[in-house]
């Protein structure tokens, strides 16, 4: 089976875009899919605060960058990118022209594009225009509610989004704080508040069925 490319982002800001990369990282290795992860936020990283271990920062207008991610798909079942908050539309339009997705690209990877919207009129308009740039990707359109965002009035071409819900926010603030995975966070029984775990543990169930329920865990 190829290698699965998973691209995660947003063309707008504040939609726990990094979240959701988080959640990923957490559901494959628990999974058992192995994972590596890049991180777009160029040159201080968000993502790779949280998952240092399994993530490089990068630029992804760079050449050499795009072949560190490319060129290497073969060392891991799954390849997370996780783009810079407002460049997802031109990330993918970039990749797209220089050759890295699309179909001629079908027999090496699969590749999916996770786009992670607002609640509001605007980021709706996003979801016609990233549809556009892609090229024989999988386009999942995905609700995060950890913001307490409301999604009504998704335009009719939404069908059967991802949906993941809130997490308790005492809880979210701690794992945030603290710069740990979830998973890690739930892990950590002897130094952490078992209710905090509970709710974690709780969330990352509902959220890992979401995925399982989009077919992530089929490689």
């Amino acid at each position: 089976m190829a290698p699965h490319v998973l691209i995660v982002g947003a063309d707008k800001g504040g939609v726990g875009k990094t979240t959701v990369s988080r959640t990923f990282v957490d559901y494959f290795e628990t999974r058992g899919i192995t994972v590596r992860s890049f991180d777009t936020e160029h040159p201080e990283g968000v993502l790779a605060r949280f998952h240092p271990t399994k993530t490089k920062i990068i630029n992804l207008e760079d050449p050499a960058d795009q072949m560190l991610v490319f060129d290497n798909l073969n060392a891991a079942q799954v390849t997370l990118i996780d783009i810079r908050a407002g460049l997802l539309s031109k990330t993918l339009a970039t990749l797209t022209e220089v050759g890295l997705l699309g179909g001629a690209q079908a027999d090496r990877m699969r590749t999916s594009v996770v786009h992670v919207i607002g609640s509001n009129k605007a980021s709706f308009d996003e979801i016609d225009k990233t549809a556009s740039a892609l090229a024989g990707a999988r386009h999942h359109i995905l609700l995060n509610h950890i913001n307490k965002s409301k999604f009504a009035g998704l335009p009719d071409s939404v069908r059967d989004p991802i949906i993941v819900g809130q997490l308790n926010e005492m809880a979210a603030d701690t794992v945030d704080r603290l710069s740990m995975g979830f998973k890690a966070f739930w892990n950590d029984e002897a130094n952490q508040s078992g209710v905090l775990r509970g709710y974690v543990d709780a969330w990352l169930n509902r959220t890992f069925k979401a995925y399982d329920d989009h077919a992530f865990n089929v490689l």
